[in-house]
């Protein structure tokens, strides 16, 4: 018995003394391990006789469940520090500013596609699509550019074989259209096209619109009055717009179409060059001969066709000046357009 005290004081100041889990489980060792001072005792109890052995590990038990339980409030105390050490450190300060997650937006592109869309369809159009890969007669041969033509040389093309090539514009998408709609009929065209051209202005892969309207008694009045109206609703009404005439092989008459500048309203600066006014887009009338290869009836018929960049349109819109910066995909310029 005077053992067993002693046992109990010896465990008692060791368990006391421990101070972290490692140095307690060291002390469990030392007690309950094959070698412990408990388990020596244990050991003896085969060499008492049958009526001590009861009384004795009875006692030795007694003091064997005190001790695992002086260990287990240890080991509790232990790890309940280490839990408030983790959440200290792990604490979080619910006063600070949350962290901003920005929504995406649309790009400044599809914002003026949807907004084109919207236009001309308030304006009663036709939406067809084309495809990007077209073949020689379809690009040019069918809006009277036949080969050797000097207006092949403006469009820098990408070629494959077989008389296969990048479309140049998306005309090709009108010459389909023809071939599909019975006049009388309006449609728009829009989509990528390619040429071989890089810089502030251009870009090897850009976005074009074309509006195509065919029907009996059409004039060039009538294409002033669309385009005006259309010019009007994409930027705002109080836009003069003027036209000049110019060439394409595949209207007659043609005209470039400028309004004035967004920038200095007219006044004049960089952007416009001084004049105060900027090019958007170039019309005419349908030729004749584009027409009749489309299946048209030229005597009875007629139309009016324009065609414009929808990259140049954007930087007219949002006052941007590198047309590569659309390309890049930078936060830092696509976040200045958010759309509404």
């Amino acid at each position: 018995m005077e053992a067993l005290e002693d046992i109990l004081k010896q465990a008692e100041a060791r368990i006391r003394q421990a101070t972290d889990l490692a140095s307690l489980e060291a002390c469990r060792v030392h007690i309950f391990g094959k070698k412990g001072l408990l388990t020596e005792h244990f050991k003896s109890l085969g060499k008492l006789s049958a009526e001590e052995r009861p009384l004795a590990g009875e006692k030795i038990n007694v003091v064997k469940v005190t001790i695992e339980q002086w260990l287990q409030q240890k080991n509790h105390a232990f790890k309940n520090d280490l839990v408030n050490e983790k959440l200290q450190a792990e604490v979080i300060d619910v006063t600070l500013p949350g962290r901003v997650f920005g929504a995406g937006t649309l790009h400044p592109i599809t914002q003026s596609i949807n907004a084109l869309k919207k236009i001309f369809s308030q304006m009663g159009f036709t939406f067809k699509e084309g495809p990007e890969i077209e073949d020689d007669y379809h690009n040019f041969t069918a809006l009277n550019i036949p080969p050797l033509h000097p207006a092949r040389a403006m469009q820098d093309t990408f070629y494959f074989a077989d008389d296969l090539l990048l479309r140049t514009h998306t005309s090709n998408v009108q010459i389909r259209g023809m071939k599909t709609f019975a006049p009388p009929f309006r449609m728009v065209a829009m989509g990528r096209v390619y040429r071989r051209d890089f810089d502030m202005t251009h870009t090897p892969m850009f976005h074009q619109l074309e509006a195509l309207v065919v029907g009996e008694h059409i004039s060039f009045a009538d294409l002033k009055g669309m385009m005006t109206a259309f010019l009007h609703a994409f930027f705002s009404p109080d836009r003069a717009i003027r036209f000049r005439p110019s060439y394409f092989p595949f209207t007659e008459p043609s005209a470039e179409v400028d309004i004035s500048c967004l920038q200095c309203a007219g006044n004049g600066c960089r952007i416009c060059k001084q004049t105060g006014w900027v090019e958007v887009l170039g019309c005419g009338m349908v030729h004749p001969n584009v027409l009749t290869l489309a299946g048209i009836d030229s005597k009875r018929f007629r139309g009016f066709a324009c065609g414009a960049g929808i990259d140049r349109l954007t930087l007219l819109k949002y006052g941007i000046s590198d047309l590569r910066a659309l390309f890049e995909n930078d936060l830092r310029f696509l976040q200045q357009y958010t759309s509404n």
